[in-house]
This record gives C-alpha cells, structure tokens and sequence, in this order.
C-alpha cells in the first residue's frame, strides 16, 4: 500500500516529467526511428510507454553521491539507432533547464535542486513529505 503523500509527492513530478516528454517529442521525436516494439507516440495512455522518450524518476538514497539522497532523472531515448554524445547532452540541458524552471511551481513548499552529480540528472534538496 501507498504512501498518501509520497503518491502526491510524486504525482507532482510525474506532471513535470510528462511536460518535459512533449517539449522533447516536440523537437527531437522524429530525429530517430522509433522502437519496432514501442508504441508511436500518444498511442498509450502513459506517456512513458510510447513515443521516442521515456523519462523517469527514481528515489535514491545517495551513497556516494556528493548531494545525498534526490530523485534520479533516467531519460531513455526508445530507438535501435546511436544516439551522440552531443544530442545526449542537449536532451540533458532540455530536460534540467525545464524541470528547473518547473519545481518551484509545482513544490513551491520546497528548496529542491536540480543538476548533473556526476553523470545523472538528480533534483535533491527539501523531500519532505509534510503538507501537500
């Protein structure tokens, strides 16, 4: 069974996941063909589950990491095709840029961060689950 607030909690995120999926479907989806098994995109009711990206989020304790415990930012590029390390840094600008103008709105309760530790993406900073 579910935590109420966690459910929340990262209802909150998921929103902000789904907006940064169309702004990347929207320059990059058809950059590459799409996955022979992947579903084209808005073909699903979940936007990870078709279309070029699936972009997640995971809670980490942060061993090892120099901001501790956040949420991972997995951004999965459904394709057969090489992608360059060029596009990849691009997508991770996209990405960090939106989810950064975004957490405020959406956690206006919260001091989160987001940005590179080490080679992920990963907002950290105030995860509470007080009042949402």
């Amino acid at each position: 069974m579910g935590h109420t607030r966690l459910e929340k909690w990262e209802g909150r995120l998921k929103k902000i996941l789904d907006e940064v999926d169309d702004i990347l479907e929207d320059q990059l989806g058809n950059r590459y063909r799409l996955h022979p098994a992947r579903a084209k995109r808005g073909k699903t009711s979940n936007k990870s589950q078709d279309g070029l990206f699936n972009i997640t989020a995971s809670f980490t304790l942060g061993i090892g990491s120099k901001y501790k415990r956040g949420y991972v930012i997995d951004v999965h590029l459904s394709t057969l095709e090489k992608v360059s390390p060029e596009i990849k840094n691009k997508i991770n600008k996209i990405v960090t840029n939106h989810i950064n103008k975004k957490l405020p709105e959406y956690f206006p309760e919260r001091e989160l961060n987001i940005g590179m530790d080490g080679n992920i993406i990963k907002i950290w900073g105030n995860l509470s689950l007080g009042k949402l």
